[in-house]
């Protein structure tokens, strides 16, 4: 006899006689809440089954351990948000703050609830799923195959013993590769283009999971459940809708986030006063910070932010090392002092986080002051780049240089491994070296001083020798252990190709490059629509593991790549965000450093797809088409063109709409247009000389 069975007889046995007949039976109700696809109705069946006062004195005792855990996933928002936990940082929000624990009991008592219980299957379906999304959460158990597979084999008992329990349960199932199918919502337009109907399938989903997150997990103060630290990053799974559109739902999610976030005490001093690693010190800051830099460019008191960052960079972070060059202190620093030890004693390629807001001010401002604060340290870095030292190859970024002596490295015993930080593997080589590099970049477009693309330069002759005469298994450290792991080139070569227009590094960018890029190479549409494809695809199933199932909210995107696609065959698409942002903001890369998208719509994201088909700083060219049922009035505003006089034309089959000349005289300037329905259209944007 199976084990379903014999808790389905158990059960008949534990509540025989126990329930007038004209009331819902205790089977009835475990039924009932084992196949509830919703915790809150989870909770209620869970919650009247406790209301029956004859119930078995063992499973009474086994419902008041599983039913607190229930609570705590239907009713986080509601009941354990306002238990103080709103003010804590990083990880330890209403949506996950209880997991950590409830799994490190699980492994030492597996045996909570008897697995002959009538609702062993119910703490098995949330056992199962907190084993999961602790590998899809933390690196440390992810990275290690023999953890991570502990984690999930357990986890995959677990839900298949509730699976066979509750059937109809449809989230148990999509974790045993069973896909809950999302469908489109709206059906595709014969009259458009492919990539239009891709785009918008992807848009509109992706509309769709940040309009629950605001209406479903958002509080009042602005956190999304997730820990403050993990919440402030929600923005760059946003990036395309808050950036690329004008949503004011959007807009005024991220604003009560960003205010909310600099309303805590710790944030009084401009940032933060927990004693920290960079990487996670500057989240409160950086990421509030830059967002807001982006949606609301003119607000002086997120100005006044970003200014004060550099203030405190150039008074209590940085100093002029025993080389003369200035640099970061420590890795570990807040609003008020800088950590003293040693070990933890260098500036790394994760501290342009620290300054990110301003670093976005001073592109869009070219503030002198910021320029010489800014470029006298990336001098530091063209120095250390160049350099052979302690083993590194002249011509690579190391991923730290060490305060004070300013070597490269830190006092690990090899250069590319710090060890300034207790989570090993945060500020190895390559590390975050793309904030690096677009900061290398920014400070060349800024100056126009060529000696801060040295190491851009050396570092792609060194990844084009390599790929050419790839080298198995390089000694750590070498020349061609480091080009093997200088993929992250590609969104830096892609800004600096668009500024040029230099084709010396294309041969990279077709290695490396994300579709629009190549697109944009090589004139060919299926690049971007394809990626486009996969991207609409890989929103049509699972809704439930970007909105409902998530408890880290900076692994919104996380579930198929980190656990569903191991088991799936074939694995599902996963959505490229970056591809999305670029087509829709011309961009060629990251927008979190160094930002170079072109265009702002200013409409919602819904009904429209748009598509930058080419741009510099004298003209902008752009495919529109809009779904809905009449004409749309919108605008856009425009970030790069250079100061002048311009024309814009918006035409459909060789038929001009409408025709105007504007003048652009800052960094931003906005035209308006009506865009008819059902058309391709195209936005025509040039310069008159």
């Amino acid at each position: 006899m199976n084990c379903p069975t014999i808790i389905a007889l158990l059960t008949a046995l534990v509540f025989a006689g126990t329930t007038p007949a004209h009331a819902q039976t205790p089977q009835e109700l475990i039924q009932q809440a084992g196949n509830a696809n919703t915790e809150k109705e989870r909770y209620q069946f869970l919650a009247k089954l406790s209301e029956h006062d004859t119930l078995d004195p063992q499973l009474r005792t086994d419902l008041n351990t599983l039913l607190p855990l229930v609570d705590k996933w239907a009713n986080g928002r509601e009941i354990y948000w306002s238990s103080g936990e709103q003010t804590r940082a990083a990880e330890n929000g209403y949506l996950c703050s209880f997991i950590n624990r409830t799994v490190r009991a699980y492994w030492q008592n597996p045996t909570q609830i008897a697995t002959a219980s009538p609702l062993y299957p119910i703490w098995a379906l949330y056992m199962g799923k907190m084993l999961i999304q602790r590998p899809v959460q933390s690196g440390g158990i992810y990275h290690n195959l023999e953890t991570r597979t502990q984690y999930y084999t357990e986890a995959r008992k677990l839900l298949n013993t509730s699976k066979s329990a509750f059937p109809q349960n449809r989230i148990t199932r999509m974790y045993l590769e069973e896909p809950i199918p999302w469908p489109a919502i709206n059906p595709p337009d014969t009259n458009a283009p492919a990539w239009a109907n891709h785009q918008r399938e992807a848009l509109e989903k992706l509309a769709d999971i940040l309009y629950f997150w605001i209406d479903q997990r958002q509080t009042p103060d602005g956190q999304f459940g997730g820990g403050w630290g993990d919440d402030v990053e929600m923005w760059r799974h946003w990036s395309t809708v808050l950036i690329g559109f004008d949503d004011p739902k959007v807009n005024a999610a991220q604003a009560k986030i960003s205010n909310g976030l600099f309303a805590l005490k710790r944030m009084a001093g401009g940032y933060t006063s927990h004693m920290t690693d960079v990487e996670h010190s500057a989240e409160d800051s950086g990421d509030t910070g830059t967002a807001m830099m982006h949606i609301a460019p003119d607000d002086t008191t997120w100005q006044n932010r970003a200014q004060h960052l550099a203030t405190l960079m150039r008074e209590l972070w940085t100093g002029t090392n025993q080389r003369g060059h200035l640099q970061f202190k420590s890795t570990y620093f807040t609003s008020e002092k800088v950590h003293p030890d040693s070990q933890r004693a260098c500036d790394t390629v994760y501290h342009p986080r620290a300054v990110q807001p301003a670093l976005l001010l001073w592109l869009r401002t070219q503030n002198p002051d910021l320029t010489q604060l800014f470029s006298t340290w990336m001098d530091t870095w063209v120095d250390a780049a160049a350099r052979a030292e302690r083993g590194k190859p002249a011509g690579v970024l190391p991923s730290a240089i060490h305060w004070p002596d300013g070597q490269v490295g830190g006092l690990g015993e090899n250069w590319w491994d710090p060890q300034n930080h207790k989570e090993a593997t945060l500020y190895r080589f390559p590390s975050a070296m793309s904030m690096m590099t677009s900061t290398l970049l920014q400070t060349y477009h800024i100056t126009g001083n060529k000696k801060y693309l040295a190491p851009i330069q050396s570092m792609a002759a060194i990844r084009t020798n390599y790929l050419t005469n790839p080298t198995s298994d390089p000694e750590p450290g070498s020349t061609a252990w480091c080009a093997a792991r200088m993929g992250f080139l590609s969104d830096t070569l892609g800004k600096y190709r668009l500024l040029t227009g230099d084709t010396q590094f294309d041969h990279l960018l077709e290695k490396d490059a994300s579709g629009y890029v190549q697109y944009r190479l090589t004139n060919d549409p299926n690049r971007v629509n394809e990626t486009l494809k996969q991207t609409a695809e890989a929103f049509r199933f699972d809704r439930e593991a970007y909105t409902s199932e998530v408890r880290w909210t900076d692994r919104v995107m996380a579930y198929h790549k980190k656990y569903a696609n191991y088991y799936l065959n074939p694995p599902l698409a996963r959505p490229n965000l970056g591809l999305l942002y670029s087509t829709v903001t011309g961009d060629f890369g990251n927008p979190q450093y160094f930002p170079l998208n072109a265009v702002r719509w200013k409409t919602t994201p819904q009904n429209i797809a748009t598509l930058i088909t080419d741009h510099s700083t004298h003209h902008i060219h752009a495919q529109l088409y809009h779904f809905g049922q009449t004409d749309r009035k919108m605008g856009a505003e425009f970030y790069l063109l250079k100061p002048g006089s311009y024309t814009y034309e918006l035409t459909s089959n060789d038929e001009t709409i409408t025709t105007q000349s504007f003048t652009v005289s800052g960094p931003r300037t906005t035209i308006q247009f009506t865009l008819p329905k059902s058309k391709l259209c195209t936005l025509n944007i040039q310069y008159q000389e």
